[in-house]
């Protein structure tokens, strides 16, 4: 895709899963990356794995950072402006996932699952929007979910922070069209990474999560994507200028009967929810 060719873009949560897929299709159409993730090991890891051996076409650097410190990410976004000379897309990627029964979550994960999914996106918007507004183009991607689009069960403050990662995204889209600024928002459906085989977030009180994300889709039955065809997906859409990116196709299928039938979505709901918990 030429649209992605000697572009600069920023990834956060870029070490693994979606970000790191992301990069790596981004590199591969001649972008020159900068992988950013809290995990800075990784995501100096996930950058010398994706380099181009030729040294041709596109490049790929690392940052440590953390998407909740609004003045962290500024200073990556200035310095990839004074290195590159512009910021062509900002891929507000990362996230956490926070599941069980919302009884047992306290102030601590509401807190956590806030900053992470909605506050390190407006601080990515916050960093991003300046810059390309003053370039007259760029095009910021906010990752939300599948989750961001119907309800989900179990994951009620999960799936509350992407749907506001949503409404922020089809929100400011209107408005930054008029500056020449795209804004998409990215919706996947359940995707197989590592993050679905991870235990509740460190510093966190125990019992936020009742199963791992894993073992909760296997119960469900919900079908699960390759982070690779997500980002295929994901970048087609960025390219034609979606609004709402839904990838894969059948993740299109609960969101649709959202919109005709909320009722027929709130009894599923119910089935789910007893499958899960067996009662």
């Amino acid at each position: 895709m030429e649209r992605f060719r000697d572009r600069t873009a920023i990834v956060t949560g870029g070490a693994s899963g979606i970000g790191k897929a992301l990069g790596a299709e981004l590199v591969g159409h001649g972008a020159h990356v900068v992988l950013v993730d809290v995990d800075g090991t990784a995501a100096e890891a996930a950058a010398k794995e994706l380099t181009p051996p030729d040294g041709r076409g596109g490049s790929i650097t690392a940052v440590e950072l953390d998407v909740r410190d609004v003045d962290a990410v500024r200073s990556v976004v200035e310095a990839t402006v004074e290195r590159r000379a512009r910021l062509d897309f900002m891929f507000n990627n990362a996230g956490i996932s926070m599941g069980g029964e919302t009884h047992d979550l306290r102030a601590e994960h509401w807190d956590r699952i806030i900053d992470v999914n909605l506050k390190g996106v407006v601080n990515g918007v916050l960093a991003a929007y300046p810059v390309m507004l003053a370039q007259g183009a760029g095009h910021i991607v906010n990752t939300s979910s599948g989750a961001g689009l119907a309800p989900t069960v179990l994951t009620v403050a999960y799936s509350a922070t992407k749907h506001a990662v949503v409404g922020l995204s089809t929100s400011l889209r209107p408005e930054a069209a008029r500056h020449g600024v795209r804004v998409s928002v990215l919706c996947p459906g359940a995707v197989d990474t590592a993050i679905l085989d991870r235990p509740p977030a460190a510093g966190l009180p125990p019992g936020s999560q009742a199963m791992t994300g894993r073992e909760f889709l296997g119960k469900v039955g919900v079908p699960m994507i390759t982070a690779d065809r997500l980002a295929r997906g994901a970048l087609r859409g960025v390219a034609r200028n979606q609004g709402i990116i839904v990838v894969p196709a059948s993740a299109k299928l609960l969101w649709y009967l959202q919109r005709l039938s909320p009722a027929v979505v709130d009894r599923v709901g119910g089935l789910m929810v007893r499958r899960v918990l067996g009662r």
